[in-house]
C-alpha cells in the first residue's frame, strides 16, 4: 500500500483504520487481533485513537487485544488524540463536557494512553478540539517534554481551522504534522474554508475523518443525499467500483492534499472495499460532477 511520509522519520499508511466504536463491536481479545492482523496484512499500519472513545474503554480494548501479540507493535503506528473532557463512569471526577489543553492535562492523558494501548511511545498526538481557553504555551511544553521524553514522537491537532494551527504552531520548535479534519464528498466545509488550503500550503497530509459522512449518503433521504447517491452510481458504473463507498474514497484519494481516509468500520468486508478504492482514479469530469452534485450547483 502507498505510504504517506509526514516527517522524515513518519510516514502512514494511505489508509487508516479508525478505532472510535470498538466498544461498540462487542468484540472479544481474539476478534479485535484478528481484525489487527487483517488490516496490517493488507497493508494499513497505521491506527487511529483518543482517550474518550467508547467512554474511555477504546483504548483499553485495543491494548488488551495488543498485549495478546506484543510484536505486533512493531509493525504499526499508533494515534491517538487528547482535550476532550467527557463525563463518565470511568471518570467520575468529571463533571462537565469540556476541554482542557493544559500540560497537566496532557501529560497525565498520554500515561493513561500509553497504559492502556499497552505501549511506551505513541506515533503521534492530536489535540482532539481546538480550546477557546487554550495557553498555547502550556500546550506547547507539554509537546517538547513528551518528545525529549521519547513518549510523543510527533505531533498534530484535529478539527483545527488555519487560523488556529498558525496559532499553536508558531509556539513549537518543531511543525505539526498532519490536521484531522472532516471530509467527505457530502461535507465540504473544510474544502470550502481555507482549512485544506493550509494543508496544501504547508504540505501537511491531513487525515479524514466521517469519509462516508457517517452512512448519511447512504440513507439520507434530503436531497444532496439523494444528489450524490445518483452520481456516486453512475461514476461507479463507469469505473467498474463495486459500491458507493469506494467511489467516495476513491473522491478523497484523488484530491491533490494527498488525504488519508479513516476508516472506521470492524467489518472486515468494508476494510476491503477501502483498499480497492486505491485502484480507482477518477477523472476532472467525475471528480467534479461528485462536488457539484453535493453542492448543489455548477461551479461559477
Amino acid at each position: 500500500m502507498e505510504r504517506i511520509q509526514l516527517a522524515e522519520d513518519l510516514s502512514f499508511s494511505r489508509l487508516i483504520h479508525g478505532l472510535w466504536r470498538l466498544a461498540d463491536w462487542n468484540y472479544s481479545n481474539t476478534d479485535t487481533l484478528n481484525l489487527i492482523e487483517h488490516a496490517l496484512e493488507r497493508g494499513i499500519t497505521t491506527f487511529d485513537h483518543a482517550d474518550i472513545y467508547g467512554s474511555y474503554t477504546c483504548e483499553t480494548l485495543f491494548g488488551h487485544a495488543l498485549k495478546e501479540k506484543p510484536s505486533l507493535r512493531s509493525q504499526m503506528e499508533l494515534v491517538t488524540k487528547c482535550g476532550i473532557v467527557l463525563p463518565s463512569k470511568q471518570r467520575p471526577e468529571h463533571k462537565t463536557h469540556h476541554y482542557n489543553t493544559t500540560k497537566a492535562h496532557i501529560l497525565l492523558s498520554i500515561e493513561n494512553s500509553l497504559r492502556n494501548l499497552q505501549t511506551d511511545y505513541i506515533d503521534l498526538l492530536l489535540i482532539h478540539r481546538p480550546d477557546p481557553f487554550m495557553d498555547p504555551q502550556e500546550t506547547a511544553d507539554a509537546f517538547v517534554q513528551l518528545q525529549k521524553e521519547g513518549k510523543v514522537r510527533h505531533f498534530g491537532v484535529s478539527n483545527f481551522k488555519d487560523h488556529q494551527w498558525r496559532m499553536l504552531e508558531s509556539y513549537l520548535p518543531f511543525p505539526l504534522v498532519t490536521n484531522q479534519l472532516e471530509l467527505s464528498a457530502y461535507n465540504l466545509e473544510n474544502f470550502e474554508d481555507g482549512t485544506l488550503n493550509l494543508c496544501l500550503e504547508k504540505q501537511i497530509p491531513p487525515m479524514a475523518w466521517s469519509p462516508l459522512a457517517g452512512g448519511s449518503i447512504f440513507s439520507g433521504t434530503d436531497e444532496k443525499a439523494i444528489r450524490l447517491r445518483k452520481t456516486l452510481e453512475k461514476t461507479g458504473r463507469e469505473i467498474g467500483a463495486e459500491g458507493m463507498d469506494e467511489v467516495l474514497y476513491a473522491w478523497l484519494l484523488r484530491h491533490p492534499a494527498r488525504i488519508m481516509p479513516i476508516i472506521g468500520s470492524g467489518k472486515k468486508d468494508r476494510i476491503d472495499a477501502a483498499i480497492r478504492a486505491l485502484q480507482w482514479t477518477l477523472n476532472h469530469d467525475q471528480w467534479f460532477e461528485i462536488l457539484q452534485s453535493s453542492m448543489g450547483h455548477d461551479v461559477p
